[in-house]
């Protein structure tokens, strides 16, 4: 079954609005900048296709009232997660990521599985990834995330939907305290998706390209997810349970 060993991840009930201010990154002591560097230069040598580019760390998650969730956020790039596994110069590092559950008009989800080129590979996972800051002096707003999240979806199932007909489904706490956001999608037909998925897959491999995703099932719950085999998200069992409610409600 897949597993997750993290710590579990809990969804933060009740979000309806965001609200996001940027802060100004804590400063790294030089144990620390040369612990980073080096295991970012371990990192490449196995896994030439990581990328050191610009990221969004959550410094911090507060209720600025009962239905309004203030993030606060700096800007960084991804060597700086690495320092999570370093033993004597570690620090948390939350990421703020967003996400899409795709559902299908028979009532399923669709899950996708990390390509072996990806920082999570052989890992199941909703359609999303890590929240990368706009210029600078750019504020990261909701606008942001939901424009990220369609283009995460097009990009990794070839789904095109409009940021707007988007919704915010929930908002998790999970493995490191990083925050994902969950969106929800219009419900399409399992078959369309699957066809959309092969194109992009025949498109990115004729471009000599890996898609990210090496695969895609539909999933009704938590149990069926666990069919599947092999490792997963921290977040994915809370959001395959939070699915499998609202499909019956």
């Amino acid at each position: 079954m897949p597993t997750s060993p993290q710590t579990p991840a809990r969804e933060l009930p009740g979000v309806r609005n965001l609200l996001l201010t940027e802060v100004d990154p804590p400063p790294l002591r030089e144990a620390q900048t040369a612990a980073m560097n080096r295991r970012w230069a371990e990192a490449v040598e196995a896994n030439p296709a990581l990328f050191d580019g610009p990221t969004v760390v959550c410094a911090g998650v507060s209720w600025k009232d009962p239905e309004t969730l203030l993030l606060t956020w700096y800007r960084a790039t991804y060597r700086l997660f690495l320092l999570r596994q370093d033993p004597e110069h570690g620090l948390p590092v939350p990421s703020l990521f967003v996400s899409v559950a795709q559902p299908t008009d028979d009532g399923r989800l669709l899950v996708g599985r990390g390509a072996s080129s990806t920082s999570h590979p052989g890992a199941w996972q909703l359609p999303g990834g890590t929240m990368e800051p706009a210029g600078t002096g750019v504020a990261l707003d909701t606008a942001c995330l939901l424009r990220h999240a369609a283009r995460e979806l097009a990009e990794e199932v070839g789904h095109v939907v409009a940021p707007e007909d988007l919704e915010l489904w929930t908002v998790t706490r999970g493995h490191n305290g990083s925050v994902g956001v969950h969106f929800r999608a219009p419900a399409r037909p399992a078959d369309a998706l699957t066809e959309q998925y092969a194109r992009l897959v025949a498109d990115e491999v004729a471009r000599g390209r890996t898609p990210e995703l090496d695969r895609i099932a539909f999933i009704r719950s938590h149990a069926e997810l666990e069919e599947l085999g092999g490792t997963c998200a921290n977040v994915l069992p809370v959001l395959a349970a939070r699915h499998a409610v609202s499909m019956s409600s």
